[in-house]
């Protein structure tokens, strides 16, 4: 009798511990729960990744900036036109070069400077995404970053006249306006506007507007098809010059995206490439040439 005296209350304990604890048990399960839940949630909100792989495309500037606290490094190199013949190697003994180097001082404001040998241009801009694509809750279907940039050419004029430095300055303005369609395809547009401070006639436009149109095609993991082409309103300017049309190919490399592409612009700034294109594209005036971008993380996220 002693024994069991002793085993109801041992049995009484164990009852209300086992109770106890069988809410604290259902309360863990069910915050488990929730927080799967909030993980697997569709309609959580999420911003779109990589609408293009670097913050260019062929001629054209994409939606992307470096991100912040990287710097982009970046070498331009463009030949002279495929049909300039076999004495030329091709257009291989003429090359046109620029450097860059972008940085991100925010995950959305970005500012760049580079140097073209072509005119011994000097150009720098600034780059802010306002909008980007998001997915999940109230979802955003498009990016828009705003650029602008100026550039000033330092060559030396045979002209009588003296050229200022305000005479050597031209502005370019863009909205990118840009969407991810799927993992594999997206495409943006381009409103421009090139202004310059000096022409060297009156009859030519100070104002250049034109629309710029680009896509990005994924055909295997690290292999991607781009192609990037401006159309100018109707003026002197586009009745006396070509829109610029290029066709590429990018492959990433781990740290780098070397970029292959063909175009009928020599010119690699906004300047150059939106009003001033001369090459006939489909008659094989075509210049050959490559980007290669590598980015330096600056200031490594904690």
């Amino acid at each position: 009798m002693q024994t069991r005296r002793h085993a109801i209350p041992f049995l009484l304990s164990l009852a209300l511990a086992l109770l106890a604890l069988t809410p604290a048990a259902q309360a863990q399960d069910d915050l488990l729960g929730q927080l799967e839940k909030a993980t697997d949630d569709p309609g959580k909100r999420e911003v779109v990744q990589a609408t293009f792989k670097g913050t260019h495309i062929i001629n054209s500037q994409s939606v992307e900036t470096p991100g912040k606290g990287t710097m982009a490094f970046l070498i331009q190199h463009r030949f002279g036109t495929l049909n300039s013949g076999a004495y030329n190697l091709f257009g291989l003994d003429q090359a046109v070069l620029r450097l860059s180097f972008e940085y991100g001082l925010t995950s959305r404001l970005a500012i760049g400077v580079g140097r073209s040998s072509q005119e011994k241009t000097y150009d720098g801009f600034i780059k802010y995404r306002a909008i980007r694509q998001t997915t999940g809750a109230r979802p955003m279907p498009i990016s828009v970053t705003l650029f602008a940039s100026s550039a000033i050419t330092t060559l030396k004029f045979n002209t009588p006249e003296v050229r200022t430095t305000a005479s050597r300055m031209t502005y370019a303005y863009q909205a990118l306006i840009a969407r991810k369609f799927s993992p594999a395809l997206s495409i943006q547009l381009m409103p421009t506007l090139i202004h310059r401070n000096y022409v060297a006639t009156p009859e030519q436009e100070n104002d250049v507007y034109a629309l710029g149109g680009a896509l990005r095609q994924k055909i295997t993991k690290r292999t991607v098809l781009t192609a990037d082409y401006y159309y100018m309103f109707p003026g002197n300017t586009a009745s006396n010059f070509r829109n610029a049309l290029g066709l590429g190919v990018d492959i990433e490399t781990g740290g780098h995206v070397f970029q292959l592409h063909v175009t009928n612009s020599l010119g690699m700034t906004e300047k150059f490439f939106v009003a001033e294109t001369t090459g006939k594209f489909f008659e094989g005036d075509l210049y050959f040439g490559f980007t290669v971008a590598r980015n330096f993380t600056l200031k490594p996220q904690i």
